[in-house]
């Protein structure tokens, strides 16, 4: 009886022992990080920050307020000034933002301020990775929301959602047929 129990535990060590042999050839499951980092899905929700219009040289944003109202966390303080370029009949905006700040640690990226912004002036970009050690360095100031705007639109070849609907909408109505000629034709 004795030798049944010895043979019983030798089998159980040389099972374990093939299944530490298997996982030792498979391809192990974590990264190398920071040094080489997964990159992020497309519709990653990460940190708000501000968008910036290539055509005419300024934020989107208006200063409107209306992120800041919506906000369930009031995390975001903002300021408007007097748009030059509208002025000057460069820019349909006669306000643009002045001074625009959001308190990270107090954002709970839920994307409300996307949602209800009508100017398309923010967005959920890719950043993720902007823990500090000071306790007021999670404050992200203007200078900083538009440059991690203008990354997230180059990396995402990102168009407003006020253009697309109307490229859709020109797409979407039917080609110009003129009246035929005396002729018939």
């Amino acid at each position: 009886m004795d030798t049944d129990l010895g043979e019983y535990e030798m089998l159980g060590s040389i099972k374990g022992m093939f299944v530490t042999l298997k996982s030792t050839f498979k391809k192990p499951v974590t990264d190398q990080y920071p040094n080489k980092r997964r990159p992020v899905e497309a519709r990653y929700m990460g940190f708000p920050a501000l968008t910036w219009d290539y055509e005419v040289i300024e934020p989107y944003c208006t200063a409107c307020m209306v992120c800041i109202r919506d906000c369930p966390t009031q995390c975001m303080t903002a300021s408007m000034k007097d748009n030059v370029l509208y002025k000057e009949e460069k820019s349909h905006r006669r306000k643009i933002v002045d001074k625009f700040e959001i308190n990270l640690n107090r954002c709970i990226l839920c994307g409300i301020c996307v949602e209800v912004c009508n100017f398309d002036a923010i967005v959920m970009s890719h950043e993720h990775e902007m823990s500090v050690h000071e306790r007021n360095g999670d404050r992200v100031d203007l200078i900083e929301l538009l440059d991690m705007g203008k990354r997230f639109q180059r990396d995402t070849k990102w168009i407003p959602p006020s253009q697309l609907k109307k490229r859709s909408s020109v797409s979407d109505k039917p080609p110009i047929v003129s009246p035929p000629d005396k002729d018939g034709i």
